[in-house]
């Protein structure tokens, strides 16, 4: 079946989970990663058992703290 992850086509086996695709496709540090399908969130929790579909559309996101920048 294809998906779409980060916008690239890519041809996967059908019932493929979100955490099987964090490493088919190497996702570093897949513990700070939050995945999207077709733009809803996906509990981590979830990852396991959640299956991806014909068409489905994924990305993967990370979410980086910050500070403060100060001129002096």
């Amino acid at each position: 079946m294809r998906i779409l992850v980060a916008g690239e086509t890519k041809e996967v086996k059908e019932g493929l989970t979100v955490a099987e695709l964090l490493i088919n496709e190497q996702v570093e540090t897949p513990e700070y990663v939050t995945v999207t399908v077709n733009d809803d969130f996906i509990d981590p929790a979830n990852f396991e058992k959640t299956e991806l579909k014909e068409n489905d559309s994924i990305e993967f996101l990370y979410f980086m703290g910050g500070g403060r920048y100060v001129v002096y």
